[in-house]
């Protein structure tokens, strides 16, 4: 394990750079390495001062080096050209047995000097490793720092690892004080979780530590909310079901995208905000997409409804993810809008063979998420089993036909834009005798909507159905 570390390219050049420093190489590259994976980041645990370590990094690396964190003195050095970065921290109270004491889980608290040396391994934490154990360090390692909370179910579903019975006691006893951490903080594990390879048992080790009520009380409040007869799962079974079908698709886009399956695997693979790529945010949008229905559950003679969880899912996210978790306004009005037009897609299969105005119609009104949100209608879809008839298989049929056509279309306009207008907004006006306005506004959209459609195809025939418009 030590050869494999030392021989990483990103270890050997951090030690080429820093010849006198008495630094440690501690956390996740200690734990890849172990692990037979290959070391990209680096943590290092420096006896000085971090941020002159860091600068000394950043020259011979070809990287840029910044403060990350004041409150912990954390700096960062990252590749200019991407690809790789490291973390320095100053030793907690000046020794690497006392930093090491004060970490999270043994699997993290093993220590391997960067100038060469033994391992310093005081938890047995490579021990766990092997026996695919996460264990707290120690009693208090919860009640240090609540973040371990959201942590462990993170770790634990992304690495394979089984919850030591004594740190999962540990946990729930200290489960109240989950939301203690800043909203940034608690959104950047969520986002690990979601964006990690097993997000669906992540989540159910939050809710199995009894996490998931603090941090996420909206997701919790699910539990148990019946549905009708096109469901048969709760809204929070149904959920975890959703998030299920969206990771399938994300498997096997060929089966749903046809042969636009790589250019949806490049738009899931964008970024998107808050280190979040496009692909995880839909993640996210599967969690959040019927958030509302608990409060917008009405039943009559029977039948189950939830008329508006849509608007008003849309409106619980952006206090959520704006207000508690502080996260940037992208990627809120992002979930927004997956929220809000995760229904319009289904509304529309009567409707088949669309007419090209109802297909304008729904890219217009999703832009920029309708590729995401249409991937998202497919994944919901998928998760009503139920009796009712839009459960039934030519439903689901139908369903996926049209969310194909709809990603092309979706991703052509991505592409191209609407069309070029074959007039301008101040010749609509004169054509029309129109003051800018409403009026004027309805009368482009109504244009740029002929046009879509193949209804229009020139100046002279926008001109005339101008005209016709005014009869």
């Amino acid at each position: 394990m030590i050869e494999a570390l030392r021989s990483a390219p990103l270890v050997a050049a951090a030690a080429a750079a820093l010849p006198d420093e008495e630094a440690w190489i501690v956390g996740g590259a200690v734990r890849d390495a172990a692990l037979g994976e290959e070391v990209r980041d680096l943590d290092l645990a420096v006896p000085g001062d971090p941020g002159a370590a860091a600068r000394a990094l950043a020259g011979p690396l070809g990287g840029h080096a910044f403060e990350l964190s004041p409150e912990f003195s954390t700096w960062r050095v990252v590749s200019t050209a991407g690809g790789w970065q490291v973390d320095l921290t100053p030793l907690r109270d000046g020794s690497i047995d006392a930093d090491l004491a004060a970490r999270d889980f043994t699997i993290g608290a093993v220590a391997v000097p960067l100038g060469g040396g033994e391992v310093r391994d005081p938890f047995d934490g490579l021990g766990d490793l092997e026996r695919r154990v996460l264990r707290a360090v120690g009693e208090r390692s919860f009640a240090e720092e609540p973040l371990r909370l959201l942590r462990a179910p993170r770790l634990a579903a992304g690495l394979g690892l089984d919850l030591d019975p004594g740190t999962a006691e540990l946990a729930r006893d200290a489960a109240g004080r989950a939301g203690e951490p800043a909203g940034e903080r608690q959104l950047g594990e969520l986002r690990q979780l979601l964006g990690g390879p097993d997000p669906l048992r992540g989540l159910r080790l939050m809710d199995e530590l009894g996490v998931t009520a603090v941090v996420l009380p909206e997701v919790a409040g699910l539990h148990g909310v019946g549905q009708g007869p096109n469901h048969h799962l709760d809204v929070h079974g149904h959920t975890l079901a959703v998030l299920e079908h969206t990771l399938e698709i994300e498997a096997d886009l060929e089966r749903f995208a046809g042969d636009r399956a790589a250019e949806v695997a490049a738009l899931l693979a964008e970024p998107l905000a808050d280190e979040m790529s496009r692909g995880t945010a839909l993640r996210f949008g599967a969690l959040f997409h019927d958030i509302a229905k608990p409060q917008t559950r009405q039943e009559h003679d029977g039948f189950v409804g939830f008329r508006g969880h849509d608007a008003a899912g849309a409106e619980m996210i952006g206090e959520l993810f704006s207000g508690r978790l502080h996260a940037s306004r992208r990627l809120t009005r992002h979930l927004q809008a997956l929220a809000l037009h995760h229904l319009r897609l289904g509304f529309m299969i009567p409707e088949r063979p669309l007419p090209r105005r109802r297909v304008h119609e729904y890219l217009r009104a999703t832009e920029p998420v309708s590729v995401d949100v249409t991937l998202l209608t497919v994944a919901d879809r998928l998760s009503a089993r139920g009796a009712g008839p839009l459960a039934s298989p030519e439903m689901v049929s139908a369903h996926l036909e049209l969310a194909r056509e709809m990603i092309a279309a979706g991703l052509d306009w991505r592409r191209d834009g609407p069309p070029a207008p074959f007039l301008r907004g101040d010749e609509i006006a004169a054509a029309l005798d129109l003051e800018p306005g409403p009026e004027l506004g309805e009368a482009v959209a109504e244009l740029e909507a002929a046009q879509y459609a193949g209804e229009v195809t020139d100046r002279d025939s926008a001109l005339a159905l101008l005209a016709r418009s005014r009869l």
